[in-house]
């Protein structure tokens, strides 16, 4: 007996069987279909992510953007207007009035201007070794007074140890600020020293702006000798506490003077260097070099009295202040 074994198409198959093969996938399909579909939807979370970032960095520009329009708008690109100079200088001269004001103003500049302070400091007080005999040297000054005018106290003097004192001075001089940098200084100078002499004195101190510290002054002496001395430093900081120091110094004269020692013209120059350490501002050692020249007829005047015109000072020193 023969069999015959009929291949239908899928197309003659029932309707159920062919809906029920396509909703029932091998165990293989399904597996792929899920990854499928989370490879899809991890997709979208990453573009919407993006698009959200976008979105966000797009509104701060805008927000950044908008923030500078405006803050430029509201900046006025054009000078003021006249009107904002018709008001007075000092809003109290409109209800007080200006002359009592004024007034006032002057009134409280005075006091606090005139406020007295007291101020004292040694610039050297030093132990000089040198050839022929050691010696030593002071230079101190201070004021009282406010910020326009003070009364200064000067001194200057050297000698050598075991010798009578070679040249002493005191000055007593009134001083007015005559700008923010310098002071006009009038007064007296006595020597204590040599042939008696009292000299009446003018002279400016003060600072050349960021520059020199400079003490220059005229004096005319009781006999009618005319001379001057001009002083100069400057701090250069190596350091918060540690200062080199150049200094220089130079004397003239308008005639001879053989009595004191000195000749006409340039006769007398100074030039020296120190480093100190400031412990504090207030105090501070140093150490330096210094050398001195007697000039033209003040140099014969010095080898005549079997002196050498030209000295080299090795100093050791403190300078201070209160």
């Amino acid at each position: 007996m023969r069999y015959a074994i009929c291949l239908l198409p899928l197309t003659m198959l029932p309707v159920p069987a062919i809906a029920q093969a396509q909703e029932t996938p091998a165990a293989g399909d399904e597996a792929g279909t899920m990854e499928h579909s989370q490879m899809q939807q991890g997709e979208m979370d990453q573009a919407e992510m993006n698009h959200s970032h976008m979105d966000h960095a797009r509104m701060e520009q805008m927000d950044m953007t908008s923030s500078e329009t405006n803050t430029d708008a509201s900046i006025p690109q054009s000078p003021p207007p006249p009107a904002a100079f018709d008001g007075p200088l000092y809003a109290a001269d409109e209800v007080v009035g200006a002359e009592r004001m004024n007034s006032s103003r002057l009134n409280v500049m005075r006091q606090v201007s005139g406020m007295p302070v007291t101020w004292f400091q040694a610039e050297r007080a030093e132990y000089r070794a040198r050839k022929g005999g050691d010696g030593y040297l002071w230079d101190v000054q201070g004021y009282y007074g406010g910020d326009y005018d003070k009364l200064w106290l000067k001194s200057e003097g050297e000698g050598t140890f075991g010798e009578k004192v070679e040249d002493a001075e005191i000055q007593a001089l009134w001083s007015h600020a005559i700008g923010p940098w310098f002071d006009l200084q009038t007064g007296v100078r006595q020597d204590l020293t040599g042939p008696t002499r009292t000299h009446a004195t003018i002279g400016v101190q003060g600072l050349i702006p960021y520059e020199f510290e400079v003490d220059a002054a005229a004096f005319l002496s009781n006999k009618g000798d005319l001379t001057a001395r001009i002083e100069a430093e400057l701090d250069q900081r190596i350091t918060q506490r540690l200062i080199l120091q150049p200094r220089g110094e130079v004397e003239l004269s308008a005639q001879d003077i053989p009595e004191a020692g000195i000749g006409a013209g340039l006769h007398k120059a100074e030039l020296g260097l120190r480093l100190r350490y400031e412990f504090t501002r207030e105090f501070a050692p140093y150490i330096g070099v210094e050398q001195e020249w007697k000039i033209g007829d003040s140099a014969d005047y010095a080898r005549a009295e079997g002196e050498d015109p030209s000295t080299t000072n090795y100093v050791a020193g403190i300078r201070f202040w209160f």
